[in-house]
């Protein structure tokens, strides 16, 4: 149970404070509710610049990492589909520091010529050396491509294409600020060793007197129902054939989705998973496999993947991950094998609450998708899914028309 407070400003910004008082270090983090599904069709990868942009310098702060560093902290952030994060850890005397940078960045941002052009070239070169350069690096395009033609996330968070980064301009970018980045679509939380008190002063000393903004309005278009399998082979130079296997997932706020979470635990959590003990252990089929849910806001997807050994075909691998898909589909999972999956589960979360980092990222995560309380409910809600209910999501999940099939072979 994490046990924190919530303070709305005037201006809309939701703050977060959660004592901790057996830690001398305190996190501090900023969430805006933009991600790469905010983005038009033909300006995609902005978010992810924009991620950049943030660190480019702001009317009092030319360089962020220097205020931070002196003041012993260090900082990082993300970008995903549906929102974007900025963290620092610091000692607790000096996490005003934080504070003060972050309300910078989030009032007066230097967007300028230069620094578009510098934090351009650094995306740019990320693009190429993660999706173009690196085997199997543009999974993601041919995935996102094959399971969503509606919705924006049939793109992936560093953009369709580099050269949509390329033409980026500055009105372009200043306007995705003003839509995005202000504190109505943001969420400021604290963890570690404060007084709550005294934090929520600080958050109205730094950031009450910054201005509203708009709140933005999205109309995004929902994906029709998959009605047939998808299929693609990409020959690329790669070492050794892999195969992608997903499908369209609940959306993560929907009830359903727990069950196909503990789903893909049950498929590639640790040694004694099933596709991990039967088909790379057992039947020697796989050199490497896995299974993983996206938890995307709106409906995501449950990806499968895997290098097939040498040796075996791509069709007999994949044959062999849908006979496991078929058995959970109609054999109802073992009570002791939830339950084994469900106390994991559980331990695992117990464990990264020991962060203080971890603690104020969740509870930024749960306000922005629902409400900060979530955090401390999910644990009850994994552990009383019931077997029948996995059985179902299984039979609703494996379906082939529900299905991508990506496949990788080499030159």
């Amino acid at each position: 149970m994490i046990e924190f407070s919530r303070r709305t400003l005037s201006n809309g910004l939701r703050v977060l404070v959660h004592e901790d008082h057996s830690t001398p270090l305190v996190a501090v983090n900023v969430s805006y509710f933009v991600g790469s599904r905010d983005e038009n069709a033909d300006k995609t990868g902005f978010a992810h610049l924009f991620e950049h942009l943030m660190f480019a310098g702001s009317k009092n702060v030319p360089d962020f990492d220097d205020p931070l560093q002196r003041a012993g902290g260090e900082n990082n952030a993300f970008t995903t589909n549906d929102y974007t994060t900025f963290y620092e850890i610091l000692p607790a005397e000096n996490y005003e520091t934080a504070l003060y940078l972050e309300s910078d960045r989030m009032a007066s941002l230097s967007i300028n010529k230069k620094s578009l052009d510098v934090q351009r070239k650094v995306v740019v070169e990320e693009f190429k050396e993660t999706c173009l350069n690196e085997p199997y690096g543009d999974n993601w395009h041919h995935l996102s491509e094959l399971m969503y033609h509606k919705h924006p996330y049939r793109w992936p968070v560093i953009g369709l294409t580099p050269e949509h980064v390329e033409n980026a301009n500055i009105e372009d970018v200043r306007h995705f600020y003003r839509d995005w980045y202000n504190p109505s679509n943001a969420v400021l939380s604290i963890a570690g060793k404060v007084n709550e008190a005294e934090a929520f002063a600080l958050a109205e000393k730094w950031f009450g007197s910054i201005p509203a903004g708009h709140t933005p309005v999205r109309n995004l278009p929902p994906e029709p129902a998959q009605k047939k399998p998808a299929r693609k082979v990409v020959k690329a130079d790669v070492p050794v054939p892999a195969i992608y296997l997903a499908f369209r997932t609940p959306a993560r706020t929907d009830h359903a989705f727990y069950a196909v979470d503990l789903i893909s635990d049950v498929l590639a959590l640790g040694p004694s998973s099933r596709l991990f003990r039967r088909l790379l252990k057992e039947q020697k089929l796989f050199s490497t496999v896995d299974a993983y849910v996206t938890a995307n806001l709106d409906p995501g997807l449950l990806v499968i993947e895997g290098r097939p050994s040498e040796g075996i075909t791509v069709e007999k691998a994949l044959e062999a991950v849908w006979a496991e898909l078929h058995q959970l589909k109609n054999e109802a999972i073992d009570e002791r094998e939830l339950k084994k999956i469900q106390h994991r589960f559980e331990s695992t979360l117990v464990f990264s609450e020991t962060s203080v980092l971890n603690k104020a990222q969740n509870l930024a995560y749960y306000e922005l998708f629902d409400r900060a309380e979530l955090m401390n409910e999910e644990t009850d809600i994994y552990l009383g899914i019931t077997a029948q209910e996995m059985h179902e999501a299984a039979q609703r999940l494996f379906r082939e028309e529900n299905s991508a099939t990506l496949i990788y072979l080499p030159k």
